[in-house]
This record gives C-alpha cells, sequence and structure tokens, in this order.
C-alpha cells in the first residue's frame, strides 16, 4: 500500500467515524483527531477558531447541537500526502438533526494533516456551505 492510499483508508474509516461520531452529538472521538499542537485554524461553515482551544469550543457547541445522524459521506475529489504534511479537498454530505431540526447540506471541505507521533492530526478546516443555483 502506498502512503497516499495509507493515508486515505485513514481518512475513509477513523476520520469518517468521528465525523459520524459528531454528529450524533459526541466530539470525542474528532478531539483525538485533531492537533494541540497550535497553530490549529478552523473556518468553518457556521463557526471560526485560531487556536486548539478555540477548535476544542467550537466542537462542544457541534456537538450540543447535532444529533440523529442518518447519513454521511466525504467525497474526497482530491488528496495527497507529502513527507508530514497530507490534505483533502471534497465535499461532505449529511443528514443529522441540528438544535433538534432535521437538515440535509453539503459542505464543501479543505482539510491539512500533520503527522504527530506517526499519527494523522488534523490541524486546518476550512468549509462552506455548497450553494446551489436553480435553472
Amino acid at each position: 500500500m502506498t502512503e497516499r492510499e495509507d493515508f486515505l483508508e485513514w481518512v475513509t474509516t477513523r476520520l469518517r467515524d468521528a465525523e459520524v461520531a459528531l454528529h450524533n452529538g459526541d466530539a470525542g472521538p474528532r478531539r483525538e483527531l485533531w492537533s494541540r499542537q497550535d497553530p490549529v485554524t478552523v473556518l468553518g461553515a457556521w463557526m471560526t477558531g485560531t487556536s486548539h482551544a478555540q477548535a476544542e469550543e467550537i466542537f462542544g457547541r457541534l456537538e450540543d447541537s447535532f444529533s440523529d445522524c442518518t447519513s454521511y459521506t466525504h467525497e474526497v475529489i482530491s488528496a495527497e500526502v507529502s513527507g508530514e504534511l497530507a490534505y483533502t479537498v471534497g465535499y461532505e454530505h449529511t443528514a443529522a438533526s441540528f438544535q433538534g431540526e432535521p437538515r440535509k447540506y453539503t459542505l464543501r471541505v479543505t482539510q491539512l494533516y500533520r503527522r504527530e507521533n506517526g499519527e494523522w492530526k488534523v490541524f486546518h478546516r476550512h468549509a462552506d456551505t455548497l450553494q446551489t443555483t436553480a435553472d
């Protein structure tokens, strides 16, 4: 297995499982996969933070807001590994309740990762809601 294939395996298993848990109201698995070493940035669709401490606050607010995830897919359209750094670009398609209201949405997401003690950690996320136009 190549380094890129190994990384994508991690993205489609551990990272995916952490996102499903978050959308079910449990940010613990996401916290485990995020760097605790600044710089850490979250330029989120709904919240922004520029440090590990602020990312932790955001994860807490998200875990308090989400529940009942019925569907989550991370459609990776581009990814690469270069030494101790990696990135993914893609779409996250989610169906979950947000503050008790069922929602379906798609986010465009770019994430950056670095290896820390041999494990991949997310240290940057930029996401925005995919806007569609009517014909």
